[in-house]
């Protein structure tokens, strides 16, 4: 891959550092400061007020929704991302493209929208909530609604990803192992699986970390009820509106923490598919 020649003039160094430092001044007024802020404010009436922040009975109940959600959409979407990916790139069948497109649409359509989508089918007065009302059950103001908002809203990640990966591998390990006459599930465990787990991986991750954040879905159907459909970014909204700011900003952190730890692993994981697909592409 081709580069550019570093400047060697003082007019092309003076550019390349003041390029730098605006990059730098910009980051760290977008991102760095109200990190930052955050964390002062948290703090700010010491630790213990922390902790009994993060400990109380409601954003315990967020929590617990929160990874309820996050589990659900983890396990769901990895399944129907695997098997998209599978039907998309192994087989040969008429309107691919159709099919990813739809596979997108949450990245297309606003959460607020996706939520209200989520009412319409599943409401009190849908005909899907209407014929669960008569079992005594009810979706829309419930967990259960956080949960389809979660799985909807994050439903592209993984099979984005495997998709792409398992486009940029090929079928050759696969036509071969089916040759010597290895089961279809013999080959899925010991062929498909390890060649595709980074990639799995690091869309479970997204899912997670888009799941764990989701604000504008999960607010339309919850009905911001404490303690009960409040997962974590309503609960940071709920304590804000309620001017306990040093829970709400508190609460926060958690999420930070979370955004964090995300990003280091999703650097780890994209190194290692991005070595894999390379060595892929030596092999051919």
């Amino acid at each position: 891959m081709a580069q550019f020649a570093q400047p060697k003039s003082i007019s092309g160094i003076l550019t390349k550092w003041a390029l730098i430092l605006l990059a730098f001044l910009f980051l760290g007024i977008i991102i760095v400061m109200p990190i930052a802020l955050v964390c002062i404010k948290a703090f700010s009436q010491g630790f213990e007020p922390y902790i009994a922040a993060i400990t109380a009975t409601e954003t315990l109940n967020s929590i617990k929704l929160t990874i309820i959600a996050v589990f659900f959409a983890v396990v769901i979407n990895g399944i129907f991302g695997i098997s998209a990916a599978w039907w998309i790139t192994k087989y040969h069948i008429n309107g691919k493209g159709i099919i990813i497109s739809l596979i997108d649409l949450p990245f297309s359509i606003s959460p607020v929208i996706s939520g209200m989508l989520i009412i319409l089918a599943a409401g009190s007065k849908s005909t899907v909530g209407i014929f669960l009302e008569q079992f005594g059950i009810q979706i829309i103001f419930t967990p259960i609604s956080i949960v389809l908002a979660t799985l909807f809203i994050t439903l592209p990640f993984t099979a984005r990803e495997l998709i792409t990966l398992m486009q940029s591998q090929g079928q050759e390990e696969e036509e071969a192992a089916y040759l010597l006459g290895a089961p279809t599930w013999k080959l899925f465990t010991k062929i498909v699986l390890p060649n595709i787990l980074p990639a799995l991986l690091y869309g479970s991750l997204l899912t997670a970390a888009r799941a764990i954040g989701e604000f504008g879905a999960v607010s339309v159907v919850s009905g911001h009820i404490r303690g009960y459909t409040a997962t974590l970014p309503l609960q940071v909204e709920i304590l804000y509106n309620d001017y306990q700011f040093i829970d709400a900003f508190a609460v926060a952190t958690l999420m930070l923490s979370i955004t964090i730890i995300s990003i280091i692993v999703r650097a780890i994981l994209n190194k290692r598919i991005a070595k894999q697909i390379n060595v892929k592409g030596d092999q051919k």
